[in-house]
């Protein structure tokens, strides 16, 4: 049970950044023993890799704050974050059952699916809500929305490693700001409609 919510959590993280979730995975199962990694996943600690995660979430991290560019990164990441996802979901399901076989151990590809999807539904959420925020702050909110992503994406990876238990109240947290999306989209959208409707286009 913890460590489904352990993948959860980190799925849940590479939704909103794929790289800090897999920064925190490979650091953590590199320099401590509170990650451990098996085989098939040892890659995440190569010292290569680690830099090259790096690398890539100091560029997501200037991109993502960018009105306009952030668009087209969350265009790129559409495929990134939910294969992040699957990783990390994955690898730590794999890790905590090193020692004893189990259902899921038998049957890996069920993590690496719940990883996918909950890191697709978490990157749609943001990528949706995004362009209604740089629209109705002129821009402005672009790079303070998205700072607030990273540090949820850092806060879930931490929580999901260390207090698996919390990630539950984390996701409830969360899903506060996904209802203020979903709403603010769909008064858009009716508001569109009914200009539509007012004004429909010549045929």
């Amino acid at each position: 049970m913890l460590a489904a919510l352990t993948g959860l959590g980190l799925s849940t993280a590479a939704g909103l950044n794929a790289y800090i979730p897999l920064l925190v995975v490979g650091l953590l199962a590199n320099f401590t023993d509170v990650v451990r990694l098996p085989h098939d996943f040892a890659w995440l600690t190569n010292g290569w890799v680690i830099a090259i995660i790096g690398v890539l979430l100091l560029a997501e991290i200037v991109l993502d704050k960018v009105p306009v560019v952030d668009h087209v990164n969350d265009m790129i990441q559409t495929a990134v974050r939910p294969a992040a996802g699957g990783v990390v979901f994955s690898a730590t399901q794999a890790a905590s059952q090193l020692d004893h076989s189990t259902w899921m151990n038998d049957n890996p590809w069920v993590s690496w699916v719940l990883g996918i999807g909950v890191a697709f539904a978490v990157h749609v959420m943001k990528a949706s809500a995004r362009p209604v925020v740089n629209v109705s702050t002129a821009g402005v909110g672009a790079p303070v929305v998205s700072t607030m992503e990273d540090a949820g994406s850092l806060g879930m990876s931490l929580v999901a490693v260390f207090f698996p238990v919390l990630v539950i109240v984390a996701l409830v947290v969360l899903a506060v700001p996904a209802w203020w999306v979903i709403r603010r989209l769909r008064r858009r959208r009716a508001r569109r409609d009914e200009r539509l409707r007012r004004d429909p286009q010549p045929t």
